[in-house]
């Protein structure tokens, strides 16, 4: 059994996309009328224990997506594709390129925690083990990702989304996984070409940490600001986005 996904378009570009922690597939889903469906086809993936891979169970881990987004492509006969990850998700789809270095043709990683793991002080990492079962929690964190500049209406409607879509124990087990896996030292082994995208607004994956951060793990990636947006580019800057996302993946088709 594969993963769900959901197909579009019809191109001769390959792209498999990995949601992040608060949302299944859906997440992308304002992007998807911007979106070149002629030149690429995309599969919007539901990791285990989210959306249509709600009753999938798992180990709900990185390494975990990471293979299921290749058995992912096995399955669609997808020799060669690229990945797009947003936030924990652009954590996994480095993991892909590490895993499968000569299947990639580019990776674009949205927000994205990095493949080492996060150093937390013991507040920090029991603020973050809260926010799997405390709304307070996670609304603070959502808050905070944004810069507190976007309206609670927002806030609470990425967090019922959140609690709908996601069984419990896959939310708790990946937020774990996001922060302590640490795969820095497989890294070297992802030659494909990567655009790493922060946004201008993003009180966690900051411009300067991904700055400090990415460059030792992948000298050759490109970074880029995304302004106007903070940790939600696809919710917040949609247009953008697929815009931005396209243009280097077209061109290293």
């Amino acid at each position: 059994m594969t993963i769900a996904k959901t197909i579009l378009g019809r191109g001769p570009s390959k792209v498999i996309a990995v949601h992040g922690w608060f949302t299944d597939h859906t997440g992308y889903a304002p992007m998807f009328n911007s979106l070149d469906l002629n030149r690429f086809s995309y599969a919007f993936a539901d990791i285990r224990g989210y959306g249509k891979s709600k009753a999938i169970a798992g180990d709900y881990t990185m390494a975990e997506i990471a293979r299921d987004v290749v058995a992912l492509a096995d399955e669609l006969g997808w020799d060669r594709f690229s990945v797009v990850g947003h936030s924990m998700g652009g954590k996994a789809v480095q993991r892909v390129a590490v895993d499968v270095p000569k299947r990639i043709r580019s990776v674009v990683a949205i927000t994205p925690v990095p493949a080492a793991a996060m150093t937390l002080d013991d507040q920090t990492l029991a603020f973050f083990r809260s926010v799997a079962e405390s709304d307070e929690s996670a609304l603070m964190l959502i808050g905070q990702s944004v810069g507190n500049r976007l309206s609670k209406t927002w806030l609470e409607w990425i967090l019922r989304g959140a609690r709908a879509t996601s069984l419990p124990r896959a939310f708790a087990s990946y937020g774990a996984s996001f922060v302590e896996d640490d795969f820095a030292a497989l890294t070297k082994f992802a030659t494909a070409p990567m655009l790493v995208l922060v946004g201008e607004h993003d009180g966690g994956v900051t411009e300067a940490m991904v700055r400090a951060v990415f460059p030792p793990l992948f000298p050759h990636a490109e970074i880029r600001l995304m302004e106007n947006s903070g940790h939600y580019p696809m919710q917040e800057t949609p247009l953008h986005l697929a815009t931005v996302m396209e243009e280097f993946i077209a061109r290293h088709s």
